[in-house]
């Protein structure tokens, strides 16, 4: 249900957030599964990789394509005037690559799980959704919003002849934006439910609940402005360095500013990434019930100094 250029790099932040949110469920069924055979260790075996393909089979691309049937110029950003402009090889890029790209993010995120590098699990999360608002703010020629915001050909091309706020106001009336609502809606909603309630079902696991320092409301409030707004305002930062400075000087000093906001130790942002309660470190199940507290009674144990 997004333009086509972008569609790559949110299929695979959803993918990342999705392992990120499941990610002590992830490394209980690692630990467990340890020991057993090949056939229950099988990708496909992990019920959380399987729903992340399901949901970009069946939300993600159904939505995208009707939206590329429906209006080829919105959904190419008007690299396509219609349907005669749209290559088939798009089609078939489209409807393989949004799955391919969501499996990609997650097993990747996944392997940064679970050997305990959780923080850059998260940055995968942020890449990406740094990559697809870019690409709506900025784009490739720096028309990228004017690409979102304009319904049709006609409406692109004349966008210098009219107001931003007009062209916004038609965008928000025309059909376009109509089917955006009612796609968003099950696809935002259903990967928001699933965020969150992977994310709750984490931290209801033994043990597990210590790690998060806040109420679960603020520590999901977290969350969705680490993975969401964050990336959001980095994009908007990077295009208006862009603009004033050129690509040359811009792009260089958003990279410096965007690697001491995220990879300094004393980053507020890796802060408030511990107050969430998410895996930080590599946290497994012992498959020994041992009679030393409740931990390991229930089978769980955390391993701190990993």
């Amino acid at each position: 249900m997004i333009q086509i250029q972008s569609a790559l790099f949110w299929a695979y932040a959803i993918g990342a957030t999705f392992a990120l949110a499941a990610g002590r469920q992830l490394q209980v069924w690692e630990r467990i599964n340890a020991g057993e055979g090949p056939r229950t260790r099988s990708r496909a075996a992990n019920p959380y990789l399987a729903l992340t393909a399901l949901f970009a089979a069946v939300l993600m691309v159904p939505t995208g394509l009707f939206l590329l049937w429906q209006n080829p110029a919105w959904a190419t950003m008007h690299v396509a005037q219609g349907h005669e402009g749209v290559w088939a090889g798009f089609v078939l890029f489209y409807a393989g690559g949004i799955p391919v790209a969501a499996i990609l993010g997650f097993l990747v995120a996944q392997a940064l799980v679970l050997v305990g590098a959780g923080y850059w699990a998260y940055l995968q999360c942020v890449g990406g959704y740094f990559l697809l608002f870019g690409t709506l703010i900025h784009g490739w020629d720096g028309r990228g919003y004017e690409r979102l915001f304009s319904p049709d050909a006609r409406d692109f091309a004349d966008w210098r002849r009219d107001s931003v706020v007009n062209h916004v106001l038609d965008f928000l009336t025309s059909g376009t934006f109509l089917a955006l609502l009612v796609f968003g809606a099950a696809v935002i909603g259903t990967m928001l439910l699933t965020e969150i309630g992977w994310l709750m079902e984490g931290w209801s696991l033994p043990g597990a609940d210590e790690d998060r320092k806040v109420h679960r409301f603020l520590a999901i409030a977290i969350a969705a402005a680490g993975v969401y707004g964050l990336p959001f305002v980095g994009a908007l930062i990077a295009s208006v360095l862009v603009r004033l400075l050129g690509g040359w000087i811009g792009l260089p000093l958003f990279a410096v500013l965007a690697g001491l906001t995220l990879l300094s130790r004393r980053s507020p942002v890796r802060w408030l990434y511990g107050l969430v309660g998410v895996p930080h470190r590599h946290w497994r199940a012992d498959l020994d019930p041992g009679p030393y507290g409740d931990s390991h009674e229930t089978g769980v144990t955390s391993d701190r100094s990993a």
